[in-house]
C-alpha cells in the first residue's frame, strides 16, 4: 500500500494540501503549478481506495465535493512525517 500510494511524487503534495485544510479538488489543482486534473483525481481515488481520505458529495447544484483525513489516515500521515524527518537528517537538514 505505501509504495501504490507514495509511487507518484503527487502524492505527498496532495495529502499535505489536506491535511493544511484544502479538501476540494478545485482548489488543489489551482494550488499547485503543473498538478493537472488527471493526476490529482488518480491520487484522490487511490487514497479514499486505502482509507487514508474520506469522500463527501454534497446534494447541491453546482456538485461540491470534499476530502478529509480518516482516522486511518491521521495515523497514516504521522508515519510519513517521520519518513521526512529521517530523509531532512540524511540531506544534513535540521
Amino acid at each position: 500500500m505505501l509504495e501504490s500510494v507514495l509511487g507518484c511524487k503527487w502524492s505527498l503534495t496532495v495529502l499535505a494540501l489536506v491535511r493544511g485544510g484544502v479538501c476540494r479538488p478545485g482548489a488543489m489543482e489551482h494550488a499547485v503549478p503543473g498538478l493537472s486534473k488527471k493526476v490529482l483525481n488518480e491520487r484522490l481515488r487511490k487514497f479514499v481506495r486505502y482509507g487514508v481520505l474520506s469522500r463527501h458529495a454534497y446534494a447541491e447544484l453546482p456538485p461540491r465535493v470534499e476530502y478529509r483525513l480518516t482516522p486511518f489516515g491521521e495515523r497514516f500521515a504521522v508515519l510519513v512525517d517521520g519518513v521526512d524527518a529521517l530523509q531532512r537528517e540524511l540531506d544534513g537538514e535540521s
